[in-house]
């Protein structure tokens, strides 16, 4: 098949589907029939993740990827994910519906800079959350994720001098739960970054029973005010382990679909941003970059097997050692 110009400029595929057409049910035929699995972030919509073969967090998504036998993997996420996918199953096409869903995070974190500190720190040792790109990773000696991080860091020499990035409120929950004092990079999740302080304390009020979550991207002053803090499986688990009704959350509203289908008997209230990018007052805290996957888009990159992610061989090499590493200490 021969893509459109316009397809390859803009970065996705955009054909309209046939009237009529069960987008799930196609997509899950060509999945058997193309040998490819669909992998699906916490904060994607509801739909996509009912979809997928495997849903979770940037962990889980990461092993699962190191361990599929399938020849084809849809990385329904940001544009990070799909690169660790492809680092860890080289030989696999990974599969990526929009390649304009990026991360701020990883936006914040250029290689060129972190190449230029690293000059100006010698000795230093980089601890790069797994939200980078594939350069920064090539230049890390060990990934973490939010909910390995501490594990990772404790692992560690006690003399060692280190440095954390991209994400400053990680690293600075990180440096206080285990004492160091890791150099950290000043980076943040646009959408973590917008949780209101005032609204938690409102929602405390009007929930007085309610067991405040927050996700460690959030800022201190809003994991201050949590009850549990960790990453978005961490979050999940103790909800359904919690014998607690109610639940004040404060990361992507995604993550809901799944407190909500696994814990039904359950209320789970989202915590608003202090403003919405709109400048509007909303009811919960969205990521743009995640929601531009759809089931149009999946069907389009199975149906085309595009956009597909490539990485620079020399790079890649690199960048899959810290991964590696992360596995093994996690």
């Amino acid at each position: 098949m021969v893509l459109k110009n316009e397809w390859i400029k803009q970065g996705f595929i955009d054909e309209p589907a046939a009237e009529n057409i069960d987008l799930k049910a196609e997509i899950r035929r060509l999945c058997e029939e193309k040998d490819a699995i669909i992998l699906a972030h916490y904060y994607t919509v509801g739909e996509i993740q009912e979809v997928a073969d495997f849903v979770g967090d940037s962990l889980a998504l990461a092993r699962k990827a190191a361990e599929t036998d399938a020849k084809i993997m849809v990385m329904c996420g940001v544009h990070f994910m799909a690169e660790t996918c492809k680092l860890l199953s080289p030989e696999k096409m990974v599969l990526c519906p929009d390649l304009n869903a990026g991360c701020s995070l990883a936006d914040s974190c250029k290689a060129e800079d972190l190449k230029k500190y690293k000059e100006e720190h010698p000795g230093y040792q980089v601890v790069s959350y797994v939200n980078t790109t594939a350069a920064v990773k090539a230049l890390t000696d060990v990934v973490v994720t939010s909910g390995n991080a501490k594990k990772v860091v404790d692992q560690l020499p006690k003399d060692a001098k280190l440095i954390f990035g991209p994400d400053y409120n990680l690293g600075n929950y990180i440096n206080e739960v285990t004492g160091r004092e890791m150099l950290l990079w000043n980076g943040g999740c646009h959408v973590h970054e917008r949780f209101s302080v005032a609204k938690i304390a409102e929602l405390k009020k009007q929930y007085p029973d309610a067991v405040v979550m927050a996700h460690l991207e959030c800022k201190g002053p809003v994991l201050a005010l949590a009850d549990v803090k960790g990453s978005t499986a961490t979050m999940l688990q103790y909800a359904q382990q919690s014998d607690k009704q109610q639940f004040i959350v404060a990361t992507e509203a995604g993550i809901l679909h799944e407190m909500e289908r696994t814990c039904p008997d359950k209320e789970f209230i989202p915590v608003p941003p202090e403003i919405s990018e709109s400048g509007l007052e909303c009811s919960c805290n969205e990521c743009q970059y995640m929601k531009m996957n759809t089931l149009l888009k999946i069907y389009n990159t199975l149906k085309y097997e595009w956009p597909q992610v490539e990485i620079d061989p020399e790079i890649a090499e690199e960048a899959v050692k810290p991964i590696y590493r992360m596995l093994e200490l996690s």
